[in-house]
């Protein structure tokens, strides 16, 4: 599909009408000036905005880095630098779209909720609506959000439709690229050894979160030294499995909490990684095996596909169109 007519069928207008509309005003809604993290031409982006998008990728930092530091920090600063860049970009785009007075399909909008959900959340609405609460976003507001995104993403392809036809050893390519990617994540599966030292020790007053931290540390140390894991988990960790020297076998990913799913099944088979941190405690895993889930054909995602090479082989003009946007935009960082 070109990408004009692709644009019009998103956002519902004629493709004539979303290259000849008049421009419009933009327009400014009320604000929340204490939770400003930038203005673009007068449009807010707001903290909160961020601290959802920042969400997923704190918690795993988090998991990583229990003593947090100055890495955890630098990871962190550059993460939410980035999100805060994108949406500079975004409200600079959407300042187009807006003067077209086009609309974007609610279906649409929906499956691609759904779809973050099942990403970055292991389809647990629960914790998504939980994540939602604490950044103090509505589901309208992140429905907004995500509605500006596609609107982006058909707004870039419309300013780029000269690029060349992907070509079949490109999309070939780049299938194999990404399809381990865009696999059904809710088929994975994975096997470990776990040593678990929890944060309190119901039998141990003194043994407090820091103690119980430095505590798995020592493990660890004694593991980078070539102590035995299976030993060390039956001497030492604190859950029903440490009598099998920590064995858990074929554990869904949907089991685990996004943030440990996101990091164990980075992990090669023979590593440890750890120690981690979660409400409950300090754990070290030893990866044994993983089964990803299937990744979908690709006849039923060449469409996608395309679509990525296109935007690779525009990059560079992007770049400079976006630049100089950048120039003419009024903005106006907080943060």
């Amino acid at each position: 599909m070109k990408p004009q007519l692709f644009l019009a069928a998103l956002l519902g207008v004629s493709a004539a009408h979303a290259q000849t509309a008049p421009p419009r005003p933009v327009r400014s809604g009320p604000v929340e000036v204490n939770a400003i993290a930038a203005k673009v031409n007068g449009r807010v982006i707001t903290k909160n905005q961020i601290s959802f998008m920042l969400a997923p990728i704190y918690a795993q930092l988090a998991a990583q880095f229990p003593r947090r530091g100055t890495e955890f920090d630098r990871q962190l600063k550059d993460a939410r630098d980035k999100i805060l860049n994108e949406l500079i970009d975004r409200e600079i785009i959407l300042s187009e779209f807006k003067a077209m007075g086009a609309s974007l399909k609610p279906q649409i909008v929906d499956e691609e909720i759904k779809r973050q959900v099942h990403e970055l959340y292991n389809d647990n609405e629960e914790k998504f609506r939980e994540e939602l609460k604490k950044s103090r976003l509505t589901m309208d507001g992140y429905r907004e959000m995500t509605r500006d995104k596609l609107v982006v993403q058909a707004m870039r392809a419309q300013h780029f439709s000269d690029a060349p036809p992907p070509l079949p050893n490109e999309i070939e390519k780049e299938y194999a690229e990404i399809k381990t990617q865009i696999r059904d994540t809710t088929k994975d599966k994975i096997t470990f050894q776990k040593i678990f030292i929890a944060a309190m020790d119901p039998q141990n007053p003194a043994a407090t979160p820091d103690v119980q931290l430095a505590k798995i540390e020592d493990i660890a140390k004694q593991l980078q030294a070539g102590k035995d894991f299976t030993e060390l988990a039956k001497a030492n960790s604190m859950d029903a499995f440490a009598e099998q020297g920590g064995v858990q076998e074929n554990v869904p990913r949907t089991d685990l909490s996004p943030e440990f799913a996101a990091i164990l099944f980075e992990v090669e088979p023979g590593k440890i990684v750890g120690p981690l941190q979660d409400p409950s405690g300090f754990t070290l895993i030893k990866v044994t095996k993983k089964e990803l889930g299937p990744p979908p054909p690709l006849s039923q995602v060449r469409e996608q596909l395309e679509e990525r090479v296109r935007r690779k082989k525009t990059s560079t003009e992007y770049e400079r169109w976006i630049a100089t946007k950048r120039k003419h935009a009024v903005i106006e960082r907080k943060i």
